[in-house]
């Protein structure tokens, strides 16, 4: 039916059934209606009469071009907006520094306040600079040793804690659902869950399967910064694990006993050496092929 024809008889309420269902069925019946009602309310009563066809047409115009207009006006803030999102997004992301390693790799990292860290294997640092000075924060996954200058509270973020300094020399561990923190200058405050740790040069912190210990030590900084793997009482299987992941190899062994303990330490710069340091004590003997792949036997295979 004619759009014309159906509002003018609309105005003038005598739509017939069919007619009002079509009437409904335009895409500004909703539009006129709101026209309608605003006259309505705005002439103090509600028998006033609507307005003329023309009238209502008019005003219909007017309100389309306003939506419009608004519209556009809406587009442009929406479009500011989400230019300053990203611009946001963006220098933060800039300025936000990410450093991983790979297996057998470590990383030198000098801070903006010339604190220093060293990132062991495997591992990652993440820190922001642009307000450094005021905000020392830190998030690390894997193992890192920090030489802290002196200043404001520097935190290192972690899965299991966080870790507190003003200025000192630390280590701290997380792998293997294991959380360690190793104080070596200084004084470090440990928080996980709800406790609160404190740290003193000398002193270690161990949080394993939910069980937390806290103990002395006697060495001076980490082994791995001396290129060493120690270990005490460790399963054999362990030793393998970190060897291949300081060379970079494949271990298969042929040993009958896989309950066999080993302490002791490895070297990181010479696989031979490395070898002969776990497999002597253990009575093993080893063959090394194509310097990627090293079977070990029992001593007398």
């Amino acid at each position: 039916m004619d759009k014309e024809y159906l509002l003018k008889k609309w105005l003038d309420n005598n739509l017939s059934e069919a007619e009002t269902e079509a009437f409904n069925a335009l895409e500004d019946a909703k539009l006129y209606k709101e026209i309608a009602e605003e006259a309505q309310r705005f002439s103090g009563h509600h028998n006033a009469k609507v307005p003329a066809f023309e009238a209502l047409e008019s005003q219909l115009q007017d309100k389309k071009v306003a939506s419009i207009n608004w519209m556009k006006i809406a587009s442009r803030f929406a479009a500011v907006f989400v230019i300053g999102l990203t611009l946001f997004l963006f220098l933060n992301r800039a300025n936000t520094n990410t450093i991983a390693t790979d297996l057998a790799q470590k990383e030198t990292i000098m801070l903006p306040d010339n604190s220093r860290v060293e990132l062991n294997e495997l591992s990652q640092l993440t820190y922001s600079s642009p307000n450094w000075d005021n905000e020392r924060i830190l998030n690390l996954k894997g193992e890192a040793f920090f030489d802290v200058e002196k200043g404001k509270q520097f935190d290192v973020n972690t899965e299991f804690g966080k870790v507190t300094v003003l200025g000192t020399e630390f280590n701290v561990f997380t792998k293997d659902s294991i959380f360690k923190v190793t104080c070596y200058e200084g004084l470090v405050q440990v928080s996980y869950n709800d406790a609160i740790i404190k740290l003193p040069a000398g002193s270690e912190f161990i949080l394993k399967s939910g069980t937390a210990k806290k103990s002395n030590i006697a060495i001076a900084e980490p082994y791995w910064l001396k290129n060493m793997s120690v270990f005490k009482d460790a399963s054999v299987q362990a030793v393998f694990l970190e060897l291949e992941n300081q060379y970079n190899i494949t271990i298969t062994d042929s040993i009958a006993a896989n309950t066999l303990r080993f302490t002791g330490a490895f070297e990181h710069d010479n696989l031979n050496n490395a070898l002969k340091s776990i497999t002597q004590p253990l009575g093993l003997t080893y063959e090394i092929i194509n310097n990627k792949e090293v079977v070990i036997h029992n001593a007398k295979d």
